[in-house]
């Protein structure tokens, strides 16, 4: 039985985005929410009436908002805007992007500020519950003024001259409304500004990268501690008291799930007496580094949680009050998608580091590169160079997009916030750092088969089966394009960020 999702306004959830993909709730307005809604309606209609000046109801937009237009041309004024603001160009955002898009924008209206009757919000849901999904372009916003661009393709699908997909088929104009069983919204006065106006695209790629990045630390602590077996490497940083002394809520944490997984194994037994009194910094620190990613994930779900029931279009209705402000500014997701950029890049960073560390016969019982037979195999040499390369790429991503601004609209927009790029770029970033961290756990994998029969713990030789029932052994040199990516897919995944054992207290989203 299909179980059904709706709308306040004030309920939508990190968790319902997260598993909207797979549980795919039936989505509805809530009765409360048509109230509200249909009051900043009627609120438009009294300013209409009046004839009382309002920017974005009576008024051109942007620089153009001293024009006042007359009441005959209202309800073109809406059609134009659509019309004239679908600019976006390059690929098509993925689908699950816009179905969160769709979600977010249908929420945010339904809180009712915007004026905006409920019958278009239910014409844009009826597209979201039968899987139509308008086509976006994912380059053409600033992140300023909302996503004006992209939510501009959004809105041609809903009036019927749009493009969108349904069953990997391209549905055009009416098509796509006759699809979900609906007829092509007629906009009136705000109705467009209301659909265009708001931070929907940059808020629904914020929250993707922070679901994927939070997989790829989970991901990471798994790859990391058996990096740390496979290196017969020292299990004392990792212990609570040292942590305790930081007073660091992510290091402690970070470090906790580690210990579940260093439970002790017959490779740690095996090099109790060695003569090694320190690993290197990327086995050491990784509560250190990982508890500052756990942080800053931690701050960006507080942050986006927040923005999954906000209003970011202007202007505002609040009872007969129209107020014109600034919450379009998407500068607030642009920082935090900045920030998971820079995290994400950290967990490359780390994991390149590990990877290099396994192949320089750091523990004598591995061989250079982790090749069988040196000199004659290259073993996993290569393969590093792949990781260095798409570190040093994710360093050059990092850069924040929110330190960037570029003035639009004659001026008018002076001050830009780049969020939809922030988020784009971070997804790039993940791509990256998914493969880098296949890399490391292919030859974590090749280093615990090496010192055979001695075995990692329990909860490792369990991540160590299921890489092996994805790749098979290293027996020889042979291409690793193919097993590269197969992994890196599987793990963004959860491949192995599932085998790692999160207390629900501890749960990003709880």
């Amino acid at each position: 039985m299909t179980s059904t999702l709706r709308l306040s306004g004030a309920d939508l959830t990190l968790q319902a985005l997260a598993g909207f993909d797979r549980t795919r709730p039936r989505v509805e307005l809530a009765a409360a929410a048509r109230i509200q809604m249909q009051a900043s309606v009627h609120t438009v209609s009294e300013v209409i009436r009046s004839g009382r000046v309002c920017y974005g109801i009576n008024t051109g937009f942007g620089a153009l908002a001293r024009q006042h237009i007359s009441r005959d041309k209202l309800v073109q004024l809406q059609y134009n805007l659509v019309r004239s603001h679908a600019c976006g160009v390059g690929e098509a955002l993925p689908a699950t992007v816009v179905r969160r898009i769709m979600l977010l924008k249908a929420n945010s209206l339904a809180i009712g500020n915007s004026g905006i009757r409920p019958a278009v919000v239910e014409t844009l849901l009826a597209l979201l519950n039968h899987d139509v999904l308008p086509v976006i372009p994912a380059q053409g916003s600033v992140g300023a003024s909302g996503d004006l661009a992209p939510l501009a393709h959004l809105t041609l699908a809903l009036i019927g001259e749009g493009e969108a997909l349904h069953a990997d088929k391209l549905l055009k104009d009416k098509d796509v409304l006759t699809a979900a069983g609906v007829s092509p919204v007629q906009l009136e006065a705000k109705e467009g500004l209301a659909l265009l106006n708001g931070t929907q695209m940059s808020a629904a790629l914020a929250i993707e990268g922070l679901l994927q990045s939070y997989t790829a630390l989970r991901t990471a602590i798994v790859v990391g501690a058996l990096t740390l077996e496979a290196m017969a490497g020292s299990y004392s940083p990792f212990d609570a008291r040292i942590h305790a002394a930081r007073n660091l809520p992510g290091q402690i944490r970070v470090a906790a799930l580690f210990r579940g997984l260093l439970s002790g194994s017959e490779l740690w037994q095996s090099h109790q007496g060695c003569d090694r009194v320190q690993d290197p910094y990327a086995l050491r620190c990784m509560p250190q580094v990982y508890g500052a990613v756990w942080d800053t994930l931690t701050h960006a779900a507080d942050l986006l949680g927040c923005e999954c029931n906000s209003v970011s279009d202007n202007p505002l209705i609040f009872g007969e009050e129209v107020l014109s402000g600034g919450n379009f500014h998407a500068e607030p997701l642009a920082f935090v998608a900045d920030f998971m950029a820079i995290a994400a890049t950290e967990l490359g960073n780390i994991s390149e580091r590990r990877t290099d560390l396994l192949l320089k016969r750091i523990n004598p019982r591995l061989e250079m590169f982790l090749a069988r037979d040196p000199g004659v195999e290259s073993g996993f040499m290569i393969a590093h160079v792949t990781a260095a390369a798409l570190a040093s790429e994710n360093k050059t991503l990092a850069h924040p997009a929110s330190a960037d601004t570029i003035p639009t609209s004659a001026g008018q927009e002076d001050h830009v916030s780049m969020a939809p790029w922030a988020g784009r770029k971070l997804l790039r970033i993940l791509d990256n750092l998914f493969c880098i961290l296949a890399i490391e756990a292919l030859a974590a994998a090749a280093a615990i088969d090496a010192q055979r029969p001695l075995k990692t713990t329990r909860e490792l030789e369990a991540v160590h089966a299921a890489l092996r029932q994805l790749v098979s052994s290293h027996t020889g040199d042979r291409r690793l394009d193919g097993d590269i990516k197969r992994l890196a897919a599987a793990l963004a995944q959860g491949l192995l960020s599932d085998k790692l054992a999160v207390p629900a207290d501890a749960a990003l989203f709880a």
